[in-house]
């Protein structure tokens, strides 16, 4: 077995027992969420306060392909405003947080975002830290030459600080950090979607790690101070045409400001298997021509006409409002038109988002326990997102499921019940005893196909990625039903592969949990609109 074959064995949890994490916790000492760079020029954005024009029911009409031009700071303004800003302020009792529009496992944030700009109207060419907390753009790197051509360039990167999610979770963490990643990727996605943005350029840039550091400037180890907080490059994308090697360039030649700031001068663990991890899972100069994946997807059919009780609403406006539900009321029920709607919508087409960002967009099956919909009995149910696995999938899974395709589901939706039987306490058991996961209209387990991370270890990141992107996705079909989502990380991966008759040592692992339902407001909790100081 490889390292990173080991790690997915060691990280998981057991019934009779859960991955290695921290014995206590010191909330009122934890990282500092924010990441900042003392030093560098810091230019802050301003706020858009309407809403868009495009309605959430617009985005998936394959008819209307955005036009609008990202040419000032203004447009990417609105972009991080609707994909990676603070969305609320929240307090209860003396603890004060900050959500954000971006989700993020137990809301620690591990994903730092960066725009490498050049001819974009108030902003010099150069590298750019974006700071969630004030809404504003550090000027991490300028360049001393301009580029060659005068179009409008923009290209967004990731990185994780593996510290923040380690902290709470232990060894596990690397996993969460990569939701995060895919969270993000597909929250870009639907934010440029939402502003009718021009997508025509959106794709994945296939750089190895260590090139993606030195142009983000991350491997300037003098200007992190704790070893602990290292930022690892996750990935580089492209939102308009945009010369990466001239990019490369400049900024190696550029000039560079700023010291990163402490996160949390006082850890009471470590956990250097994140670190290794990382490593194992590097993407170096000879994975390039791999990396991004080739399979054709499915053809599918035009996406169903976006339903719910908040589908004529702004897209932008959802996005801005959605949160993790905390609980949820077990008498809520799910409108059978919206759960078809909602999983219409997690099939690739690649010329909509969530998908655009991402290197893969393939090897993620769902497996739905449902509890609350009407109409459809409760039971075990299956969507095969890709129907090149269902025939592997219904062979290697238990001989006593149904396999029966459901009636009343549109022809083309490949949804198969299992079978019918009460889900509510084996969903909140395998969960990690969570009442969210018994108590929702639904709940998921992403089942991924990781048969070749021997070879391609870096392809265990982006099955995550992928996973990430479909956790996104829900939650937002949640909030325009009028409902609510969560992902949930925490679940017992091998009886949840054993329900399913599949090995605990086999190709096919569980990598992340969601669940959708009505949720129980905590009016205990007092809101803010963020940046009121503005």
């Amino acid at each position: 077995m490889t390292f990173v074959q080991d790690y997915h064995t060691l990280s998981k949890h057991r019934s009779d027992g859960y991955a290695k994490g921290p014995e206590t916790l010191d909330w009122d000492s934890q990282p500092d969420p924010f990441r900042s760079y003392d030093g560098a020029d810091l230019r802050l954005m301003p706020l858009h306060k309407q809403p868009g024009a495009l309605r959430w029911q617009d985005l998936w009409q394959a008819n209307k392909p955005g036009q609008r031009s990202l040419t000032s700071l203004a447009d990417l303004s609105e972009l991080l405003q609707w994909s990676l800003a603070l969305s609320a302020w929240k307090q209860f009792g003396n603890a004060r947080w900050s959500l954000r529009v971006n989700p993020s496992s137990g809301n620690l944030h591990p994903t730092e975002s960066w725009l490498l700009l050049a001819n974009i109207d108030g902003l010099a060419d150069g590298i750019y830290h974006y700071r969630p907390d004030c809404h504003g753009l550090e000027w991490r790197c300028g360049f001393r030459t301009p580029m060659t051509s005068n179009e409008p360039q923009i290209l967004m990167a990731f990185s994780s600080v593996l510290w923040r999610e380690g902290w709470k979770y232990g060894e596990r963490a690397w996993r969460y950090c990569q939701h995060d990643v895919g969270h993000a990727l597909a929250a870009v996605n639907l934010a440029l979607a939402a502003m009718g943005a021009d997508r025509s350029a959106l794709q994945p840039v296939a750089i190895a790690d260590a090139e993606l550091a030195s142009l983000l400037g991350l491997d300037r180890l003098e200007e992190f101070p704790r070893v602990h907080e290292y930022e690892h490059p996750d990935c580089l994308v492209a939102l308009t045409v945009a010369d990466v090697d001239e990019f490369i360039q400049r900024a190696a030649a550029g000039q560079w400001q700023g010291k990163a700031n402490v996160l949390d001068p006082k850890p009471m663990y470590q956990w250097p298997v994140l670190q290794q991890m990382a490593a194992a899972a590097e993407v170096t100069t000879a994975d390039l021509p791999a990396w991004l994946a080739t399979v054709e997807p499915a053809v599918w059919p035009a996406a169903m006409p976006a339903s719910g009780a908040l589908a004529d609403e702004p897209a932008s406006s959802l996005l801005l409002q959605r949160r993790s539900a905390q609980q949820f009321d077990p008498q809520g029920m799910m409108q059978q038109t919206d759960f078809f709607t909602l999983l219409d919508h997690l099939l690739l087409r690649p010329q909509l988002p969530p998908w655009q960002l991402l290197p893969l967009q393939q090897g993620v099956e769902l497996v739905l326990f449902v509890h609350q919909v009407e109409g459809l009995p409760s039971g075990l149910y299956l969507l095969t997102r890709d129907p090149a696995n269902q025939a592997g999938l219904q062979a290697s899974m238990r001989d006593q499921f149904e396999w029966q395709k459901v009636e009343s589901a549109p022809d083309h939706l490949p949804l198969y019940r299992l079978l019918a039987a009460g889900t509510r306490r084996t969903a909140a058991r395998l969960n990690c005893q969570q009442t969210i996961g018994g108590d929702s209209c639904f709940t998921v387990s992403m089942l991924a196909n990781c048969t070749n991370i021997d070879k391609q270890p870096w392809r265990y990141r982006q099955l995550y990625w992928q996973a990430g992107a479909i956790g996104q996705q829900l939650y937002l079909e949640a909030e325009a039903a009028g409902l609510r989502g969560t992902g949930i990380g925490c679940f017992f991966d091998d009886p949840a592969l054993e329900l399913l008759g599949l090995p605990a040592d086999g190709g096919w692992q569980v990598l992340y949990g969601f669940t959708v339902g009505l949720p129980l407001i905590d009016h205990r909790i007092t809101s803010w609109r963020p940046y009121q100081n503005r």
